[in-house]
């Protein structure tokens, strides 16, 4: 085969698996309502099938990337193309919320698999002078997955069963694996380190924080289901941050946390991406438990605001490389915290569509401008060689920040509403998106601190506290 063809064969079948690890991000989101009736899942449970999935998918991604570093980029992608087939299918045949979940668990450790060493094998396939667009390319596939996946979830959902959102990967992901092995290039670096304990602390820690704010409602904020696990999340997270400083090739080098840039840009995006995966668990919901639409007719009006990833994302993008990237942090987080506001003040038993039409554009219009400007200023701020150490940081900090703003907002609606009716599901969505506004307006304060321009690179004497290895969060975006 020659190069030409091997390239766009690289390019699309690394293009599939991340479409479909980012579609399966989103993908139930119009499902939650049918779910909820067919496996009498409670609020706590809907929270966890999303959460499983994303919390296990930001704490693997580097032990995805030195795996594949160790056996082989090439095959252990096709092994993640394999098991994510294999968990969707699990998932569909899940009769309980609890093998749900767990299988969706599964499902976020093949998907960190499929979507680190997707990248990796995707840039080290091109030349430096053609690696732009191609991965270009592959960001525009992971965007169309991340604007239609309500969409498609609501028609697969409407036409079929909700079970068929995960029945769809099967035959893609087992078609796709043995053919990376034919025409992938095979790639080791048999020198890559992990840095094990921090992997460990880390993910027990965000775990034990999740858990206790995710009980905090149904056990009582008091009681020592709550109390112990947040404890020991705190504590583990501590643990975490004390283990970089003396790590020999620690997740996350403690000389990046000195770079303005990255702090403020890194918290900017967890600020940005913890309402928008809030606005992913209940806007669908909202249209469908008090509008009364279908799955599909949620996930056709839902376009409306993830459409703008779309439209607007590439342009923001553009326009940061000439004006910095602050502006358009500070101005798309502060649409965002005014677009739920918005809703938050609308919302009714009696709310339509149209209603909500106008806050569902402006927030995706202000997620569109936040998101890649987050991006930027991350890696943008560090030093050559720290690039791809930032990329995965910034990675790891987005699912993170989805991860914990899910939570948070939802012990707020179940501490103010429910299921029981319309009038119920109102007053728990309206406190949750005013906590959801609160989150993105402080983003937009953190993002005023910072640099105007780009350039502000550290002095190459305050980055030399301990070695960068690819067992780092570099390997997450190599």
């Amino acid at each position: 085969m020659d190069e030409t063809r091997r390239r766009r064969w690289i390019i699309v079948l690394t293009g599939i698996g991340s479409f479909m690890a980012a579609l399966d991000t989103l993908v139930v989101a119009s499902a939650l309502s049918t779910i909820q009736r067919d496996l009498g899942a409670s609020l706590t449970d809907l929270e966890w099938t999303v959460n499983a999935y994303n919390l296990s998918l930001a704490v693997l991604l580097v032990p995805a990337a030195v795996l594949g570093d160790r056996l082989g980029r090439a095959r252990t992608y096709a092994a993640g193309l394999a098991l994510f087939a294999l968990t969707s299918a699990g998932a569909a045949l899940a009769g309980s919320v609890g093998a749900l979940v767990g299988l969706r668990v599964l499902q976020g450790a093949a998907a960190a698999v499929v979507m680190t060493l997707g990248l990796a094998l995707l840039s080290s396939a091109f030349p430096p002078e053609r690696r732009g667009a191609a991965v270009g390319l592959f960001s525009a596939v992971t965007g169309v997955a991340v604007a239609c996946g309500p969409l498609v979830g609501g028609a697969v959902v409407e036409g079929l069963a909700w079970q068929w959102i995960f029945w769809l990967n099967v035959p893609i992901g087992l078609l796709a694996a043995p053919l990376v092995l034919r025409v992938v290039p095979e790639a080791t670096v048999p020198d890559s380190r992990l840095d094990a304990w921090g992997v460990a602390l880390l993910g027990l820690g965000v775990l034990g924080v999740v858990w206790g704010v995710v009980r905090g409602e149904e056990a009582g904020w008091t009681s020592a289901d709550v109390l112990v696990p947040a404890a020991a999340g705190v504590v583990l997270l501590g643990g975490f941050a004390a283990w970089q400083r003396r790590a020999p090739y620690p997740l996350l080098p403690p000389r990046l946390l000195r770079v303005r840039g990255f702090a403020a840009g890194n918290a900017a995006v967890a600020l940005t991406v913890a309402p928008l995966f809030t606005a992913v668990f209940f806007y669908g919901q909202l249209l469908q438990v008090v509008m009364g639409h279908d799955a599909l007719g949620a996930g056709v009006r839902l376009m409306a605001w993830t459409g703008t990833l779309l439209l607007v994302a590439p342009v923001a993008g553009a326009l940061g490389d000439r004006i910095g990237e602050r502006p358009l942090i500070v101005v798309g987080l502060a649409l965002q915290a005014v677009a739920m506001l918005w809703l938050a003040l609308v919302v009714d038993p009696g709310i339509g569509f149209l209603d909500a039409l106008g806050p569902f554009v402006l927030g995706g219009l202000g997620v569109s401008l936040a998101i890649p400007g987050g991006q930027s200023a991350a890696v943008a701020s560090v030093a050559d060689r720290d690039v791809a150490t930032a990329a995965g940081v910034n990675s790891t900090v987005r699912q993170l920040g989805g991860v914990l703003g899910i939570a948070a907002t939802v012990a707020v609606f179940g501490a103010t509403g429910g299921f029981a009716t319309p009038d119920d599901f109102v007053d728990g969505f309206r406190a949750a998106m005013l906590t959801a506004a609160g989150l993105s307006a402080l983003g937009a304060v953190v993002a005023l601190t910072l640099p105007a321009r780009r350039g502000n690179l550290p002095d190459r004497d305050e980055q030399t506290d301990g070695p960068v290895g690819s067992g780092s969060l570099e390997g997450a975006a190599a």
